[in-house]
């Protein structure tokens, strides 16, 4: 879906905006059945960026395209649309199923379990598509599993770029934790100098 502003987007860079690039946990994505191992990290980049290419991409094993996607953040977000970028000549994706805050799923979890939503994809070369989440579903979203089963008839899936868009809404408990600990205070510091020999009292 494009946007529906009164302006170009790409010159008021509302998609760089909203872009969710910068809270993907990138060294945790993971991906199943991909041909090259880690080449998924390849994927996620700026919004402005999803067309550039030094020839890394995503793609299947030969003979097999259904892959799996794994994509923690570093904050809960909350995900309002995706866009996917795919391969020439069939190897674009042409569906997409996706679960939210399951981590460890593979082929087998995926096929039996109920996919939060679910999209019939278009070949997307231009980067132009964008897939709109029922909203309500989508938050607090601290990681997302993207399956890709099948292309469009080629012998492999092969994907360029995937982006969401939405918000970062707070971080994560383990990180709210570390602050927590480290801003209380520690009463070695707070010593008076009665205490350390300077001679004087606190003040009551």
């Amino acid at each position: 879906m494009s946007c529906t502003h009164d302006h170009s987007c790409e010159d008021h860079e509302c998609s760089s905006d909203w872009s969710l690039y910068k809270h993907i946990d990138l060294p945790k994505v993971s991906a199943l059945n991909e041909s090259v191992s880690g080449s998924v990290k390849s994927v996620f980049k700026a919004w402005e960026q999803r067309l550039h290419s030094s020839g890394e991409h995503l793609e299947s094993n030969e003979g097999d395209p259904e892959l799996l996607v794994f994509v923690p953040f570093t904050s809960d977000v909350k995900i309002k649309s995706i866009s996917i970028v795919g391969g020439p000549d069939g190897t674009s994706p042409s569906k997409l199923r996706v679960f939210i805050n399951r981590e460890g799923i593979d082929f087998s979890d995926a096929e039996s379990m109920q996919a939060v939503q679910e999209w019939e994809l278009a070949e997307n070369l231009q980067g132009v598509l964008e897939y709109q989440t029922r909203y309500s579903k989508f938050q607090s979203v601290g990681n997302i599993t993207l399956h890709f089963p099948e292309s469009f008839g080629g012998d492999t899936t092969q994907i360029r770029y995937i982006g969401f868009k939405g918000e970062a809404t707070q971080l994560k408990r383990d990180v709210v934790a570390t602050i927590v600990y480290e801003i209380r205070p520690n009463p070695s510091d707070h010593k008076t100098k009665a205490e350390t020999g300077g001679g004087f009292s606190q003040v009551e």
